[in-house]
């Protein structure tokens, strides 16, 4: 299993913009960050799970597109997130 429900429901309390919010930019992006350290970590075990290697290109490209939404939209927000998630952009 990817992310219990726990799991999910801190990573949304960690980056909510305000209570009760589920779907913002900083969300989305965090929980995708997530998937792709788990999807990863289960690549450097599985080489050769080329279903997984097409699942992860296509959460890195979504991943891509949210930031740079962001980033065109609110940049102090944008460079927030980034510094949050550890990220290199």
């Amino acid at each position: 299993m990817v992310m219990t429900v726990e799991e999910k429901q801190e990573i949304v309390k960690t980056y909510r913009r305000k209570e009760g919010d589920t779907g913002s930019s900083e969300v989305q992006v965090a929980l995708l960050t997530h998937r792709i350290a788990y999807l990863t970590e289960h690549m450097k075990v599985h080489r050769k799970d080329f279903h997984s290697r097409r699942g992860l290109t296509a959460l890195s490209n979504q991943r891509r597109k949210l930031l740079e939404y962001l980033k065109r939209t609110d940049l102090e927000r944008y460079k927030k997130l980034v510094e949050q998630l550890a990220l290199r952009y």
